[in-house]
This record gives C-alpha cells, structure tokens and sequence, in this order.
C-alpha cells in the first residue's frame, strides 16, 4: 500500500501527464480565440491552489520564526544561526551565478540565433523601475506589520519577526504566554499545510494544460538548444548542491532527497517555489530538523537563497546580450553578475520575479530591454527547472545549518 505522501505524488505526477495530454489536445482541436479562453478558465485551478497556499504563509512564517527564535534563546545563538545561513546563502548564490555566466560564455546559446520578438513586456518592464539598491534596503523594513502580512511580503515579515522573537527571548517568563499561543497557532497552520495540498493536483492540472494548449508542444523545438543548455546548467547545479549536501550531510542525504521529492514536483509543475514553502518546513522537521532553526532559516532561505532563479538570471542576461550581438567583457559580466546578486533578494513573492531582475539589469548595461520579449514565451518552462532547484537549494541549506547547529535528529 502507498502511503499518504507517497499517493499524494503519485497523484501530482498523474496530474502533469493528463494535463500535456488535455492542453495538446486542445492546442490541436481549438480555435486560437477559443483555447485562449479555455486555457484562462483552466488556470483557475491553478491561481485557487496558490492562493490557499499564499493565506497561510504569512501566519505560519510569523508564528514559526518568532517562535524559533525565543526557543534559540540568547542573541548571540540567533546572530550565530543567521551568520552561517548567510554564509551558504551568498556562497550558494555565487556559485549559481558564476555557472550560469561561464555557460553562456563556453556554450554561446545566442550567438547566431534569429529570433523574432514574441510576447507583452510591459508587465514585466513596469515593474523595473523599484530595482535600485537604495529601494531594496528600504524595502526589506515594514511600514507595517499588517500591510506587509496582506501583500505577502515574506522579506518585510521575516524582519518584523526577527525583532519579535528577540523581544520574546529577552524578556523571559513575561512573554511565554504569547510563545505558547503562537506556537498552537503554528501547530493548527501545519495541518491546514495538509488539507491544502490536497489541491495540489488540480493545480498542477491546470497550469501546465493551459500552457500547452496556448503554445503547443512546439514551442519546446524553436527554443530546444536555450532550454536545453539551461536545463544542463540546473543538472550541473544540483550535482554540487547534492556533492555539498552528501559531503556534509553523509548518507542521510538520501533520506532528504526521499523527503522532499512532493514538494520538488510540486514547485516543478506549478513554477512556484513559494508554493511549497508550509510543505517542505513540515518535511524538513519531519527529516530531523529542530523546528526552531527550521522557522529561522527557511523563510530567510525564501529571500537570499534562490539558486535556480539566481543561474538563469545570468544565462538569461546574457543570452539576450549575445542575440543582439553585444560583447560584454570579463570586468563588465562580474559588474553584471554583483548587480544582480544585490538586486534579486527578496522577490521571492513577485511574479515572473527573475524577468523583472532581468530587464532591470539588462537597462543599467544598455542592453535593450525589449530582448525579455524573446524569452518570455519559453519562460514558464525555464520557471518549472529553477522553482525546483530553489527548493532544492533550501532544503539542503537548512538541512546543512542545522547539522552544523547540532541540531539534526534522527
């Protein structure tokens, strides 16, 4: 008998196949104006399974966090937990970012490449002006706690969070009250996790049918060598984050991989990584992690550590850079590669969060922007690659920092 998890992913897998199989079918059968609005009704199921994940983030990463941090107790423990996160975190990056440059440069995906301009950037281009370091910094602090709760803003909710638990951990007796409430509410949040993801197939079901049935299966052949070359470069990517987490982690990285292979299809199927943010925590407790460095450093990994979006970020800039014919030298690429390493954290709640980063950065080296128009039609299949290996990424990190915290149970 297949137990609940596993029949759960069987169910998803079933999912994506019956999807490719109804959007093809209706990419052949339809009319263009016909399909376009059987695919929009189909992405409903989609937007419901992300909405019900979206309502319980903000609760479960307010009450997990404060309550890991009043369980880690003194400031110096916190500022220790945090800096080894850091330090992955930004290792991790570098490295995603550097192999993504060193791919374009070795394979050069768009060097002779004909391309037409295909797809509305206007959404995308209108969201590049608030890609400034000076707005990031003061976008990581919330004018309001509620506001920044409404609109999802995980960054913004991990800063609040960070200063409430320290005042919990400070004040001892007086603040156990609320540190219990909260972590009952926690506790109520992760069996919503459950109920939740019992929508997870329709929601793959519909975005994957709806996205075949628009563009057919031949997009995939026009773009075969940029998918195929972004696709090595994820391959190469997991290979070290998996040689890091078995170096580190031993055997029992096997039993990971086992753990999180729901929430991998899941972020897979519906490109959203944030999706399975409640799933992989309950898993990654599961697994043997302390709950208390779990609730710290994952929604702190949903910011800075997002290795999949990182690579393609790099890959995409400079795919467009070579379409158009621009040779960018060594000193500018690392220019490039800094920029964007600065200005991708915290968009993890964006949509099309890597496009925007992208155009952003493609204006501030004189690049036309207008080049996002050339990937935006295959982008939902590169999202699918990085929204896995973001998970990938996260759970590795957390695993990694709890072992080093000696907190990494059986």
């Amino acid at each position: 008998m297949l137990s609940k998890t596993n029949r759960l992913t069987l169910w998803i897998l079933i999912a994506m196949v019956v999807g490719i199989g109804v959007g093809y079918a209706m990419h052949l059968g339809m009319d263009v104006a016909v399909r376009k609005g059987v695919a929009e009704n189909l992405k409903i199921l989609t937007d419901v399974f992300l909405r019900l994940v979206k309502m319980i983030i903000a609760p479960l990463v307010f009450s997990t966090l404060v309550v890991g941090i009043a369980k880690l107790g003194d400031m110096r423990t916190v500022g220790r937990v945090g800096g080894r996160a850091l330090l992955w975190f930004i290792s991790a990056s570098l490295v995603s970012l550097l192999l993504g440059m060193l791919l374009v440069n070795l394979l050069k995906p768009g060097v002779g490449l004909h391309l037409e301009a295909s797809g509305d950037v206007s959404d995308v281009v209108d969201k590049t002006g608030v890609f400034t370091l000076r707005d990031f910094i003061a976008h990581l602090f919330p004018s309001s706690m509620v506001d920044a709760m409404a609109r999802n803003e995980v960054l913004q909710i991990v800063v609040f969070s960070v200063f409430f638990g320290m005042a919990c951990a400070s004040i001892g007796d007086y603040a156990k009250p609320v540190v219990k409430l909260l972590e009952s509410v926690a506790h109520v949040i992760l069996k919503m996790v459950g109920y939740v993801m019992n929508f997870a197939p329709l929601g793959v079901f519909g975005a994957i049918a709806a996205v075949i049935a628009i563009h057919g299966l031949g997009i995939l052949s026009t773009y075969a060598v940029y998918i195929g070359q972004f696709y090595l470069g994820l391959a190469i990517l997991w290979l070290l984050l998996l040689g890091a987490g078995f170096l580190l982690l031993g055997q029992r990285m096997k039993e990971l991989l086992r753990r999180i292979v729901q929430p991998i299809t899941i972020a897979f199927s519906t490109t959203s990584s944030e999706a399975v943010m409640p799933k992989l925590m309950e898993e990654l407790e599961r697994f043997g992690c302390k709950d208390k460095v779990v609730s710290f450093v994952l929604p702190l990994g949903y910011s800075f550590n997002l290795d999949g979006s990182m690579m393609y970020m790099t890959f995409a800039s400079l795919f467009i850079a070579q379409v158009y014919g621009i040779t960018l030298d060594f000193g500018t690429q690392l220019t490039m590669l800094l920029t964007l390493m600065l200005t991708s954290k915290g968009i993890a709640g964006v949509p099309r969060a890597s496009l925007v980063v992208v155009a952003a950065t493609l204006g501030m080296f004189g690049i036309p922007v207008e080049g996002i128009a050339l990937i935006l039609p295959i982008d939902h299949f590169c999202d699918m690659g990085r929204s896995a290996t973001n998970v990938v990424g996260n759970a590795i990190a957390t695993s990694v920092v709890s072992k080093w915290e000696g907190e990494l149970g059986h």
